[in-house]
């Protein structure tokens, strides 16, 4: 366990989620186009984990970023921004040795091959995060830890690391893991070891997708099947919404601290032979719940699948039903698709929880674009096409 950190205050017993990841400058184009045509970029903040907490922080959760940055510029500017969101940022360890980690990237969707994202963060400080450096303390002591499968592809260090944090041990938070796979960070490693991590999760995060290039798993509920462990499998499904796999949710650890929210327990983690009849149980005590996706007006395509993970969480916390955390989880996702960053100003709790009670007629109906979340009333975004 590494010594306690300098700064501001220490992360305290009633944070709500606490996340641990690399984040990095993210340098925005100043317009569309190649990288080789960009004349100029924008600077700003990126990383799965920070943007799932800062999501929250402007939720009005307390939560708090665990990570490693350089003790240069780039890392002061990521430090002093998170936290600017409202997360505390005690916990995060500079390194003398080691740069912080920035990258640029093209306007163009993600999910496209005109995408380009350059990547500067081999052997940033981030990677050398180690079961051996990190506060345990701080990172045990939300209601939820939040990972994601980029921190086991930044080093072996790393993956040791997500290898201990997801190990059961007595007391441990809820575990939350966004799957996030990457396959530029892959090529020279097995993407397979994120479903073995997933499996020693509570809640797990996965697209369609990404099981498909990942582990060669096609369809919601092959997903399921070969994640039976998890008390919650949120499989997103892009433009047709998401399906939820939820089994055996009960209070977690720190559940009191939310009157009583239900934040799900996981069951012993299981493996060889003993999976099989595993996926068999969950299949039997399992509620399956199918969400539609919104129809947005995308500015740009980045960011939605942190905001989605912080949506959801944050209805978590608060004990809401598996439907309304879905909902909950699109529409975070539909404030960052209407901005030109990864980071937005989430709807009001009120705003959002007027248009989360829509019947599925109105919910069905409803269509977003840049400036929703600024809205008085629910029913001036309910539109018809």
């Amino acid at each position: 366990m590494s010594g306690p950190a300098a700064g501001t205050a220490h992360a305290a017993a009633t944070t709500d989620v606490v996340c641990l990841g690399e984040s990095m400058v993210t340098f925005l184009p100043s317009q569309p186009g190649r990288l080789a045509d960009v004349p100029s970029f924008g600077r700003g903040i990126g990383g799965a984990e920070s943007n799932v907490a800062c999501a929250l922080a402007a939720a009005g959760h307390r939560a708090a970023w665990v990570g490693r940055v350089g003790a240069d510029g780039f890392g002061d500017h990521l430090v002093e921004t998170i936290a600017g969101y409202g997360v505390d940022t005690s916990a995060v360890r500079r390194d003398p040795d080691r740069p912080t980690g920035i990258y640029f990237r093209t306007a163009t969707d993600r999910g496209t091959e005109a995408h380009e994202v350059a990547y500067y963060r081999a052997g940033s400080a981030a990677s050398a995060m180690s079961p051996a450096n990190v506060p345990y303390e701080e990172l045990f002591a939300g209601r939820i830890l939040h990972l994601s499968g980029i921190t086991a592809a930044l080093s072996a260090d790393c993956l040791a690391l997500l290898r201990e944090l997801t190990a059961p041990r007595p007391g441990r938070p809820l575990v939350s893991f966004d799957v996030n796979h990457r396959p530029r960070l892959w090529r020279d490693g097995d993407a397979g070891v994120l479903l073995e991590l997933a499996s020693r999760c509570d809640l797990v995060f996965v697209g369609e997708d990404e099981a498909e290039e990942a582990w060669g798993i096609v369809g919601a509920e092959a997903i399921r099947s070969a994640l039976p462990e998890p008390s919650v499998v949120v499989v997103k499904r892009g433009s047709a919404g998401a399906t939820v796999f939820a089994s055996g949710l009960r209070p977690g650890p720190r559940s009191s601290n939310a009157g009583g929210a239900d934040i799900g327990s996981r069951p012993a983690h299981v493996g060889g032979a003993e999976a099989g009849e595993a996926a068999a149980q969950a299949a039997d005590r399992d509620t399956v719940t199918v969400v539609p996706a919104l129809r947005v007006d995308v500015v740009a395509a980045v960011g939605a699948g942190d905001a989605f993970a912080a949506g959801f969480l944050s209805a978590t916390l608060r004990g809401l039903p598996v439907r309304d955390r879905v909902r909950h989880g699109h529409l975070m996702a539909a404030a960052a698709l209407t901005v030109p960053g990864d980071l937005t100003e989430p709807p009001a709790r009120d705003h959002a929880d007027r248009l989360v009670a829509l019947d599925d007629g109105a919910w069905g109906r409803l269509r977003l674009g840049p400036g929703w979340t600024a809205a008085d009333r629910a029913h001036e975004e309910v539109r018809t096409p």
